[in-house]
């Protein structure tokens, strides 16, 4: 894979468990993860935030996500407005 490619959570899911198997079978991580395209630090990576769900399970966590990301910047948009307003309010600007 290109450096820097993205990978949805599905993806990530069944590459983690593609890396188990051939572990399982006897291959050392670092070989697993050659056979699957990625560095040992991106499967320790993946394994800390997906291990143990399944694909429907990292596809919605990562929706979460990005709806909580979106959800901070509207408040932080919204805190801002309500900062400007109680100043225009208040006479000092």
């Amino acid at each position: 894979m290109a450096r820097g490619k993205r990978y949805q959570p599905e993806q990530v899911v069944n590459l983690l468990r593609q890396i188990e198997v051939a572990v399982a079978n006897g291959k050392t991580t670092a070989q697993a993860c050659k056979e699957a395209e990625i560095v040992e630090q991106t499967y320790f990576r993946w394994r800390k935030e997906y291990g143990g769900l399944r694909v429907d399970q990292a596809k919605r966590l990562k929706e979460l996500e990005q709806e909580n990301a979106k959800l901070k910047r509207l408040v932080a948009e919204l805190s801002l407005d309500k900062l400007v307003l109680k100043d225009i309010a208040s006479g000092n600007f």
